[in-house]
């Protein structure tokens, strides 16, 4: 049987086995929680994000190239209508030369 005394001594008493928690040592339910990576994340994450830069290098090369394909062909029709503007007056002159051989030829006969 137990007495009055007993249940208050029983409700009072002070269990020295079991450690209270001090504030400094209590850290939050989400750094316990906290994930983290492993290694072949870590990898993954950089080989996306080399992968990403490498991309927009690929591009900025692309890009390049165009303009410099577009700078070859400028140069190209430039060179093309200097070239006819040669061949026009080297034709033409060939034309005065040709009459003047066929007029000296008409004249010779």
């Amino acid at each position: 049987m137990v007495t009055s005394e007993y249940k208050e001594w029983w409700s009072k008493r002070v269990n020295e086995n079991i450690h209270r928690l001090r504030e400094e040592d209590v850290r939050p339910i989400d750094e316990y929680l906290q994930v983290v990576p492993s290694e072949i994340e870590i990898i993954k994450h950089d080989f996306e994000k080399r992968n990403l830069e490498l991309g927009k290098k690929i591009e900025q090369l692309e890009e390049e190239k165009m303009q410099v394909g577009l700078d070859v062909d400028v140069q190209k029709k430039s060179k093309r209508k200097r070239l006819k503007l040669i061949n026009g007056k080297r034709s033409s002159k060939m034309l005065e030369l040709e009459k003047l051989l066929w007029k000296k030829a008409k004249l010779k006969n």
